[in-house]
């Protein structure tokens, strides 16, 4: 009994420093993602949401780039670009499907948890847990980064809202970028291994190239796929090595 209790105490000595590397990614990472809350809250009203409406589209929708395709492309078209907005919502909220599955050793078994742990899973939290190594850390770094998001979304979301007219363009303060500077922070570290860069390299690449050309979602899901060619055919990455030719 005692030495199951050491054995405990050890594992729990060797992962602190790693959960301590996770809740700092994940506040992080939810302060930047949480910035951009005021753009989103500032376009909503600018293209004619009511406070209200942009507030619920938050509380309810949580997904940054599903939220900004809506709001585009019905301050572009009106009500009558409503299934057009939805169906882009709906293409961009794809890949949180995804998410889920990947998600799903570190969340743990159980209706309960993995139905409150669905909302949470997106695009941040998925990146900043796998970015850990043990598996407490991945699931503290998911909780964090999941809930500070929905909080500081939700408050940012607000007071971009409320202050929409008096800020102007969101993106004269560099917020546009916050969340993009997070995620490469957190991919970089990865990247040292020819297979990862080509992976990161040729999904841009397509993303960047499809998106004048295709409606929102799109790009992502074709630059995921064309992701999964690339890491399933191991395109300059090492080798397997039979067992052959070991001997």
């Amino acid at each position: 009994m005692r030495s199951e209790e050491r054995t405990i105490d050890r594992g729990e000595e060797e992962s602190a420093p790693e959960v301590r590397t996770a809740r700092r990614e994940a506040f992080g990472v939810a302060l930047a993602t949480s910035a951009y809350g005021i753009s989103f809250g500032a376009l909503a009203v600018a293209n004619g949401f009511d406070v209200w409406q942009t507030c619920v589209l938050s509380l309810l929708m949580f997904t940054g780039g599903s939220q900004f395709a809506f709001v585009g492309v019905i301050g572009a078209g009106g009500l009558a670009a409503a299934p057009a907005a939805i169906a882009s919502a709906l293409l961009l909220g794809v890949r949180n499907v995804a998410y889920g599955m990947r998600m799903s050793p570190v969340i743990g078994r159980g209706v309960l948890r993995r139905a409150a742990a669905a909302p949470f899973t997106i695009d941040e939290s998925t990146a900043v847990s796998l970015a850990q190594t043990s598996p407490r850390a991945r699931t503290i770094g998911f909780w964090i980064t999941g809930l500070g998001i929905y909080a500081g979304w939700n408050l940012t979301t607000l007071l971009g809202a409320l202050l929409g007219d008096v800020l102007g363009d969101p993106k004269t303060y560099g917020l546009d970028a916050a969340a993009a500077a997070a995620f490469l922070a957190l991919l970089w570290p990865r990247l040292r291994r020819r297979q990862a860069i080509a992976v990161g390299i040729a999904a841009a690449a397509v993303a960047t190239a499809l998106t004048p050309v295709l409606i929102p979602g799109l790009p992502v899901l074709v630059a995921a796929l064309v992701a999964i060619v690339v890491g399933w055919f191991n395109w300059l990455g090492p080798k397997a090595v039979t067992a052959e030719e070991e001997s």
